[in-house]
């Protein structure tokens, strides 16, 4: 089955149209998007650029030396981007914990008889652990701190085989420690100052991608192992979403679903650089061909930063969802959404319906007007 058309990302080139901006960590001003990268391959044929990928969702995933050195990029670069959004007072009220709505669900498909796919939900608080105390009730004490951040990831294994399954794995489980060892940058980002913790989202993908890595040098027979990560991250009254790969992070406002990452795929950048119409992204073998990937030859996180002041509802899915569900069709399920299980299970659900060719993952949350349940 073909991959059906999907509304095009944010296109950082019409920065008029996006409102987007970039930086390098370390910047303070941001800059706008533009030269931020040279391609070393700009000015090849889309023939001479397939045979230089670095990785792909196949088993073809580490080609043959022959097949080439592979796309190299700015190394310690992680690009930012941001849209700037009009904010009324009525909108800028932080969500409490009881109005958060999540939930996510994974499902293997009907045609891999194994689910590589893995994902985390969950809110980052600060606590005391007590280990004695005399009270007479103890568990009434305040132990648990109002929440810090919101977080949702999702991890997509490349391949067939087994290490696909344990890269993403992996990656989830190292970024879950990664999170919460890093309460200092929440409030550091509290204080207005980005930088602390920018870095340490680059730190968390590029922390994913040094484990995945030293487990396939310790593990011969598991060598092909790479993920997908897309991780999004809420610290009010900020979104941040962290790509490496093709899985998805949506934002879905006002009945307007946008793309807020872009795929890291052979087939995106060619569009990109205007080697391949848009028209043909989908029905391209190189679109399922990665330019980045969590494990594999080269990993380069790109962060996007929205303004939730707005709220809306996010979703993040695998590549399962997509092969078989078209954007309109998740924002249609979105518009009539009664909650964020409901909304998981019938865009899985339509997955299955269209094939089920792969794994299938979605996650969903929101902060409803009034708390989940009144």
């Amino acid at each position: 089955m073909a991959r059906p058309r999907r509304a095009a990302p944010y296109d950082a080139r019409d920065l008029t149209a996006s409102g987007f901006f970039s930086s390098r960590i370390g910047v303070e001003d941001l800059r706008y998007l533009g030269n931020t990268r040279v391609p070393e391959w700009q000015g090849c044929p889309p023939e001479a650029m397939a045979k230089r990928a670095c990785s792909t969702r196949s088993d073809a995933l580490f080609p043959a030396p022959r097949a080439g050195t592979g796309r190299r990029m700015p190394g310690g670069t992680m690009t930012i981007q941001v849209q700037p959004t009009p904010i009324t007072l009525s909108h800028a009220v932080r969500p409490r914990d009881d109005e958060l709505d999540l939930f996510g669900l994974t499902h293997p498909g009907k045609v891999r008889k194994e689910n590589q796919d893995h994902f985390l939900l969950g809110t980052v608080h600060q606590q005391v652990v007590l280990h004695g105390t005399s009270l007479p009730d103890p568990d009434q004490l305040p132990l648990r701190g109002s929440r810090l951040a919101t977080f949702m990831l999702v991890a997509d294994g490349v391949g067939s085989g087994a290490g696909g399954g344990a890269a993403s794995r992996l990656a989830a489980e190292a970024v879950a420690r990664y999170v919460a060892s890093t309460l200092n940058c929440y409030h550091s980002l509290g204080r207005g100052d980005a930088t602390e913790f920018l870095d340490a989202l680059k730190a968390a993908a590029m922390e994913a991608h040094a484990v995945v890595k030293a487990e396939a040098a310790a593990h011969a027979a598991e060598r092909r192992m790479a993920t997908t990560l897309t991780l999004g991250i809420a610290v009010w009254p900020w979104a941040y979403a962290v790509q490496v790969g093709d899985s998805r992070c949506y934002h879905y406002l006002n009945g307007v679903l946008r793309q807020v990452t872009k795929d890291q795929t052979m087939a995106q950048d060619l569009v990109d650089r205007g080697a391949l119409p848009e028209s043909r992204r989908t029905s391209s073998p190189l679109n399922n061909v990665l330019i980045s990937a969590i494990g594999g030859p080269e990993a380069t996180p790109v962060v996007t930063r929205l303004d939730i002041r707005y709220r809306g509802v996010f979703l993040m899915c695998s590549d399962g969802l997509t092969k078989h569900v078209t954007d309109e069709q998740i924002a249609e399920e979105i518009g009539k959404m009664e909650s964020s299980e409901q909304l998981c299970r019938s865009l899985v659900q339509l997955a299955l319906d269209g094939g089920g060719s792969d794994n299938i993952t979605v996650l969903a949350g929101r902060a409803p007007a009034k708390a989940v349940g009144r």
